[in-house]
């Protein structure tokens, strides 16, 4: 089965299923290792061929060519050249990439339950801190109309992402690195919390009373977010 708008499909040298089935072909097209990283790093904007080195550092440059020009003949991404004065080629999703956001989503949903704590060793991925971000603050959506969410998060070395999360009817329209200046909601909390919150295993209100998280802003729209008015718990260390 192949979604309207698919154009390519596995080179010839490529592995496959050979099933006729939609979750068969959809590992055929994004099950090889780091296939949907590079697919998750994208769907906030393109990125360079270095950038994605960088963000990617496991991946061997013959491996990372080799899952671009896949994931490129399946019509999940394609190349553009930036105009002047950047001149540089970058990658980014097709429509049909895009169309992977709820599968990237509900996985980052499942794959948080069993998480567990980070490891001294493993990289956080400022992607996916901000799509993380991006699925708390949609779940937030409906209760926040509209407004502008600044979002701050630590990981373990008291470094992290801070980014900007704008809702306009009820919905997340768009996730920029640039945090505004007087957001109308502020969330500061660790990375940890985060993937807790956005997969569900912990309520929002529940991590700003155990000290995880803060919530600031207009007034009464942190108590909308939580829903119960307790937004009283304190940043936690190293925000």
């Amino acid at each position: 089965m192949r979604s309207a708008g698919y154009t390519g499909g596995m080179s010839e040298h490529s592995r496959s299923y050979h099933q006729y089935c939609p979750i068969a072909h959809a590992l055929d097209l994004v099950g090889d290792r780091w296939a949907l990283l590079i697919v998750r790093d994208l769907f906030l904007g393109p990125k360079r061929y270095t950038d994605l080195r960088e963000a990617l550092p496991g991946t061997g440059s013959n491996i990372l060519t080799a899952r671009l020009k896949a994931l490129e003949g399946a019509s999940i991404i394609r190349r553009r050249t930036l105009p002047p004065p950047a001149a540089s080629t970058v990658y980014e999703l097709t429509p049909h990439g895009q169309g992977l956001e709820g599968v990237l989503t509900a996985l980052g949903q499942w794959g948080a339950r069993s998480l567990g704590a980070r490891e001294l060793d493993q990289v956080v991925s400022p992607e996916s801190v901000m799509l993380a971000g991006r699925a708390l603050v949609a779940a937030l959506a409906p209760a926040l109309g509209t407004a502008r969410v600044g979002v701050r998060v630590a990981d373990g070395d008291g470094v992290g992402e801070t980014f900007d999360v704008r809702v306009e009817g009820s919905a997340v329209v768009a996730v920029t690195r640039e945090l505004v200046p007087d957001p109308d909601l502020a969330l500061r909390t660790d990375v940890e919390t985060l993937y807790a919150v956005a997969a569900g295993r912990l309520s929002l209100s529940e991590a700003v009373v155990d000290g995880t998280a803060y919530l600031s802003g207009v007034p009464g729209l942190a108590a909308v977010a939580v829903g119960d008015g307790n937004t009283s718990g304190p940043a936690h260390a190293g925000m």
